[in-house]
C-alpha cells in the first residue's frame, strides 16, 4: 500500500496536517521497531538538536509549543521523519502559511499526554486514547508491529527526558468532518457526492447513513472511476435510478472503522448491502467486487473522517 497518499487537492488545514506530523520527526534514520537511544535531553531538545528536523523544528517554534514540548510532561509524540516530510511536499513556505493556532491543533493531535512505550499500546485493534488536542487516535499492537490511524511505527521508544517519540510513516490528519463533509471537501469526490445525494431520493436515505455515529470504512471511488462505470457527468448521476446507486453506495461502505493496517490479504468483507469483496495486497492494494472483471487500486488510504475512515479507489465496486 502506497504511503504518502492524500486527497489530490488540500485544504490549508490538510497541509497543516502534513506539517504536524513532521513536527514529531524521530531523532534518526534507523528503521528498527525497537530502538531506544537515551535521553538526550527534552522532546523539543531532541527536535532543535538534529539537523534533519529543521521544519519540524520551525513548525513547533511557529506554533508556539517549543516551550511546553520541554517542559515536565510527560509526553507521547507520533513522528514522521524527515523522508515522509519531504515526499509530502511540504516546504518552510507552506508551514508558513499554516495559521499557528491551526498548526497548533495538528501538532498537539499527535501527541499524548502521558509516556507511552511501545510495549504499553493497548493490542485493540484500534483502541480509542486521547490526543492533547482532545481528538481521539485509534492504536493498534499486533504481530505486524504498532499503529496508529493505520499508520505504522517505524522506530519505536526514542526517548526523550520528558517522555518518548515514535516515529511513524505518515502523517496524522485530524478529521475535519463526517463521512459526507469528507467526501466534499475533495474536489476528486463530486461524482461520489452526487451520487450519495441522488440515492438518498430513493428508498434508502445514503446520505443520513454516511452522516450517523457510525463508525463505517467508505471505500470511495473518484470521478473518473464513476466516467469509466459509464456515468459520464454529474447531470448522468443525478438522471439515474436512486435505488440502483443505493444498492451501488452500500457496497462500498463498511459499518467498522478499518483502516489499511487491518486489512489482509485475501479477506472477504461483508458491505451494508449484504454481499462481500475482497482484499488483495500484494505490490499494488486492492478490492474487487463480486461482478468486477478487474480489481480497484487503493490510492489513498486512512483519511480520517469523525464517523469514520476513507480510502480511495479507481474503479466502482459492483455486487
Amino acid at each position: 500500500m502506497k504511503n504518502g497518499f492524500v486527497f489530490s487537492k488540500f485544504s490549508v488545514a490538510n497541509f497543516a496536517s502534513f506539517v504536524l506530523l513532521f513536527l514529531f520527526i524521530s531523532c534518526n534514520d534507523n528503521k528498527d521497531d525497537n530502538a531506544t537511544p537515551n535521553p538526550t535531553g527534552t522532546i523539543t531538545n531532541v527536535v532543535s538538536t538534529n539537523n534533519n528536523f529543521s521544519l519540524l523544528k520551525s513548525a513547533v517554534v511557529k506554533a508556539g509549543l517549543a516551550e511546553t514540548l520541554g517542559d515536565a510532561g510527560p509526553y507521547t509524540v507520533f513522528a514522521p521523519d524527515d523522508n515522509a516530510f519531504n515526499s509530502s511536499g511540504i516546504t518552510s513556505s507552506v508551514i508558513a502559511s499554516i495559521p499557528a493556532d491551526q498548526l497548533k491543533n495538528i501538532l498537539l493531535y499527535h501527541t499524548l499526554g502521558s509516556k507511552v512505550a511501545a510495549a504499553d499500546v493497548p493490542a485493540g485493534p484500534n483502541a480509542e486514547v486521547s490526543a492533547v488536542n482532545g481528538e481521539t487516535l485509534y492504536l493498534t499492537k499486533n504481530n505486524k508491529g504498532v499503529f496508529v490511524n493505520g499508520w505504522k511505527v517505524t522506530t519505536a521508544d526514542i526517548s526523550a527526558s520528558n517522555g518518548i517519540i515514535h516515529s511513524i510513516e505518515h502523517v496524522l490528519t485530524p478529521p475535519s468532518g463526517n463521512l459526507v463533509e469528507t467526501a466534499q471537501s475533495n474536489s476528486n469526490l463530486t461524482y461520489l457526492v452526487a451520487a450519495v445525494q441522488r440515492a438518498s431520493q430513493g428508498n434508502t436515505n445514503v446520505l443520513q447513513v454516511l452522516s450517523s455515529a457510525g463508525p463505517y470504512t467508505v471505500f470511495a471511488p473518484t470521478n473518473q472511476a464513476f466516467i469509466d462505470a459509464g456515468f459520464p457527468t454529474v447531470a448522468s448521476i443525478q438522471a439515474a435510478d436512486p435505488n440502483t446507486l443505493a444498492a451501488i453506495l452500500t457496497y462500498h461502505v463498511l459499518s467498522a472503522r478499518a483502516f489499511s493496517s487491518d486489512l489482509i490479504d485475501g479477506q472477504n468483507l461483508t458491505t451494508l448491502n449484504g454481499a462481500t469483496i475482497k482484499i488483495g495486497l500484494g505490490s499494488q492494494a486492492t478490492v474487487k467486487g463480486n461482478s468486477n472483471t478487474a480489481a480497484a487500486n487503493i490510492s489513498a488510504v486512512n483519511i480520517m473522517a469523525t464517523n469514520g475512515v476513507v480510502h480511495v479507489i479507481d474503479k466502482v465496486l459492483l455486487p
